[in-house]
């Protein structure tokens, strides 16, 4: 069997595949593909009938979209998302059980390190045909809008506060009072839109990019896979690991990636960002911001 007709064998791969070769499909199948993108979660838990009905195709749609893809048939490319269903991270309490019992600080320690190292040495090859992409939308956009939520705020936050120091014109999208929808109504077609998530994902993240991508913006998802919800209609995605022996996903390689992007933004952007980090560094030392 060759390369490009063997079957996807993660839900990640399924995806890009589906992706990739959407625009040569028939147009039944792009219906089919388009379902099956957006709505991963129905699929392990619903009948081929069903999911052919809620998609607007016929059955044998799917099974011939399952044989195109190198499936014998609809269980095979179901049996994809079963799998991806079934590694969906426990919940915090449950894994926190097991760190309960392990109690050997050193051993934990060296464990947590070496996870968090494997995650941050991965970032280089899991971004190498993206970071470059991502800098080049920011160096060029007129308006950038950030935002994160919940544990994944750490890593949206640091993006702002450096990208900021340099560029003044970026803006935190936040949730407070209440008032979220109506920071939303600002965002414009063209404008640059920096969303942070990791699993669990946050309904507010959801809620951002799905008015970024109705509003006509660009999105960059910095995100823990490319089918995580902010990434499928993203214009770039940044991928970070997670994985960590405790009881909650690790934002390190998340700031790490951060930081990388910043850095890169900073060089592409030349004597520009260096007159604003200039100015703003003048200010933050004359109004007494860092201790003495």
């Amino acid at each position: 069997m060759s390369k490009k007709n063997r079957p996807p064998q993660t839900l990640e791969s399924l995806i890009q595949r589906l992706q990739s070769t959407y625009a040569e499909m028939p147009t039944q199948f792009q219906i089919s593909a388009r379902y099956l993108i957006d709505h991963p979660g129905d699929v392990p838990i619903a009948s081929m009938r069903t999911i052919a009905t809620q998609a607007g195709v016929q059955p044998a749609t799917l099974v011939r979209l399952a044989q195109s893809l190198g499936y014998a048939g609809w269980s095979g490319l179901k049996d994809v998302f079963v799998q991806s269903l079934r590694q969906t991270p426990m919940a915090y309490t449950e894994q926190a059980k097991a760190v309960v019992r392990r109690r050997n600080p050193t051993t934990m320690l060296t464990q947590m390190n070496q996870a968090q190292a494997r995650n941050v040495m991965s970032l280089q090859e899991l971004n190498a045909t993206t970071m470059a992409e991502a800098v080049e939308l920011l160096v060029k956009a007129k308006r950038v809008y950030v935002a994160g939520f919940r544990a994944s705020h750490a890593p949206a936050f640091t993006f702002y506060y450096l990208y900021r120091l340099f560029r003044p014109s970026v803006s935190m999208l936040r949730s407070e009072a209440g008032t979220l929808e109506m920071e939303l109504r600002a965002l414009q077609a063209g404008d640059v839109v920096v969303l942070t998530a990791f699993a669990p994902y946050s309904n507010e993240i959801v809620r951002v990019y799905e008015a970024a991508i109705e509003s006509g913006c660009q999105v960059i998802a910095l995100c823990d896979s490319r089918v995580a919800p902010i990434a499928l209609e993203s214009k770039c995605n940044l991928i970070f690991g997670t994985e960590v022996p405790s009881f909650f996903p690790s934002s390190t390689a998340a700031i790490a990636l951060v930081e990388g992007l910043i850095e890169q933004i900073l060089a592409r952007s030349g004597k520009k960002a260096l007159s604003g980090l200039q100015s703003a560094e003048n200010q933050l030392h004359h109004t007494g911001a860092y201790w003495k």
